[in-house]
């Protein structure tokens, strides 16, 4: 199974540099999904590549972010703010990052609107 995850702009370029190899969620998935497709959110507005799924971790605050702090890309303080009112997180570890040869538009390619988070494909 396959998901088209929105990420912002920022974090696309710090994965396909491979400075941040985990991304973070408030939620997770309920599907068995191997593969996420990356939706680069506006102002770029595209899929752009895609990634296996390592793990996924699910961790108090603390402890996730302990565990991920040298491969999350993002600072200690945009950290707690992102999941600020939440008292557990996830972590998804990024494996084997494809970055497509041409950008692809999510609604002629995928027959999508941009998803607010994700959204499950074939």
């Amino acid at each position: 199974m396959r998901v088209l995850l929105s990420i912002k702009p920022e974090f696309v370029k710090k994965i396909i540099s491979g400075e941040k190899k985990v991304e973070f969620r408030r939620k997770i998935f309920k599907r068995n999904v191997r593969i996420i497709v990356v939706y680069a959110s506006s102002p770029c507005k595209s899929v752009i590549g895609e990634f296996v799924i390592e793990d996924i971790i699910k961790s108090d605050l603390p402890r996730l972010w302990e565990i991920t702090k040298h491969e999350a890309g993002i600072d200690e303080k945009f950290f707690w703010q992102y999941f600020a009112g939440q008292d557990y997180g996830y972590a998804i570890k990024i494996k084997d990052f494809l970055l497509y040869k041409k950008k692809l538009d999510i609604e002629k390619h995928f027959g999508l609107k941009p998803p607010q988070s994700y959204v499950y494909i074939l």
